[in-house]
């Protein structure tokens, strides 16, 4: 009998589902349509699991004990609840954690935890793999965008951040995550369908429950998404601003183009839920000659008029490349007291995390081209928290001004 060698394609094993990214209705309709859970009983099973993964940080569906042991062995079959990959982590004199998490092959991130921060402290999250919008103080801009990512690689990220700080289960008080800041890599407003997902999961009360008025999205005014992300997510608004004027914010902001400011401004002014207790908060970069004079502090004044906001000023730290230079002290300082004199809070922020190089992006790029090892010997002789600005702008320095 004559025998022939197969070579048709064997159909591809269906990929596990991550559990972490589903919101609860995501989650009862998967658990339903994977056969696993009778309809009837659908959501009893999903708040089960979504306790155990939330609220205690479970990533083995053997310790679910509330669970029959065969039905424990159908969702091993169906889906997964495992962390992505922990490929670097610091941890600075300060405090400061930082962590460079691969979420698949090539698939890379920062996250940092900065503690005393907001009520407790702040973690700075990643929406996208790279970024596309080019502004040119930013390091992270020079990566170009890879993807998006899902709600389940943002809600891992706070997963991972809880883990190495030994916060499960979701402490009610004395937590040291206290906040989120969509901060990291990326603009969250074009991935606003997973960051959204992913603040319903992380605010849910049964789960981590961080409140939404402790989770900021920063964007650098994406205007049609602005409404949607305030009626979807209920969450603190920040702008990366940096210029009063179109001619300087096209350059600095490139997105400038596309919504000019006069656009942004009456975007900002309809922000759901905008009010003195839900303050805008201002990113504003400072350049050496470029926009830190006083004219520009009280043109800023004028742009913000009648809007409640916080403008955080943020000293710039040159990277490998940059055109610019940071601001001197001197016309940093005159800047804030002109915008004190007006009423609005304006914090200098010094940076966070500089002998680990807490850099938005700047691990990420650097981790392709060389080893762990020598980024960490490269650290270690990095300058200390008292020299002046040098290193690259410090992630950590951005996300502590914007939580109040």
């Amino acid at each position: 009998m004559a025998h022939t060698l197969d070579l048709s394609a064997k159909p591809a094993t269906p990929a596990l589902i991550n559990i972490t990214g589903l919101t609860r209705d995501g989650l009862m309709r998967a658990l339903v349509d994977s056969g696993v859970v009778e309809e009837r009983k659908a959501k009893m099973r999903m708040q089960q699991v979504w306790r155990w993964v939330h609220h205690y940080g479970f990533t083995d569906f053997d310790l679910m004990t509330d669970i029959a042991k065969d039905q424990r062995a159908l969702f091993k079959d169906k889906f997964t609840l495992a962390r992505p990959e922990i490929v670097e982590r610091q941890i600075s004199r300060d405090g400061t954690r930082k962590y460079l998490i691969r979420m698949g092959p090539g698939i890379e991130v920062e996250s940092v935890f900065i503690p005393s921060v907001g009520r407790a402290g702040a973690l700075c999250v990643s929406s996208q793999v790279g970024c596309t919008l080019n502004c040119t103080f930013c390091h992270t801009g020079t990566q170009k965008l890879v993807r998006n990512l899902t709600a389940a690689e943002i809600v891992a990220q706070v997963q991972v951040a809880r883990d190495d700080l030994g916060e499960w289960p979701s402490p009610k008080e004395d937590r040291q995550l206290s906040n989120i800041v969509f901060m990291g890599m990326g603009e969250p407003l074009y991935n606003l369908d997973n960051v959204a997902d992913a603040i319903d999961i992380i605010s849910d009360n049964e789960g981590i429950a961080l409140s939404r008025r402790r989770i900021t999205v920063s964007t650098s005014g994406v205007v049609p998404e602005l409404e949607a992300l305030g009626n979807r997510t209920a969450a603190m608004l920040a702008i990366s601003l940096h210029a009063t004027n179109d001619t300087l914010r096209d350059e600095i902001v490139p997105l400038n183009k596309k919504y000019n400011i006069e656009t942004l401004m009456a975007a900002i002014r309809a922000y759901p839920g905008l009010s003195n207790a839900r303050r805008v908060t201002f990113e504003y970069v400072m350049l050496k000659g470029v926009n830190d004079s006083p004219a520009e502090a009280r043109a800023l004044i004028k742009l913000l008029k009648g809007i409640p906001a916080k403008i955080n000023l943020i000293p710039f730290n040159p990277w490998p490349g940059t055109q610019y230079q940071c601001s001197d002290w001197t016309a940093i300082e005159t800047f804030a007291a002109i915008l004190n004199k007006a009423g609005y809070a304006s914090p200098i922020r010094t940076p966070r995390g500089r002998d680990i190089l807490a850099a938005c992006g700047q691990l990420k790029s650097e981790s392709e081209k060389k080893r762990a090892s020598t980024i960490r010997r490269e650290a270690q002789n990095a300058p200390n928290e008292d020299s002046d600005h040098g290193e690259s702008l410090p992630f950590a320095h951005l996300a502590a001004g914007m939580i109040d």
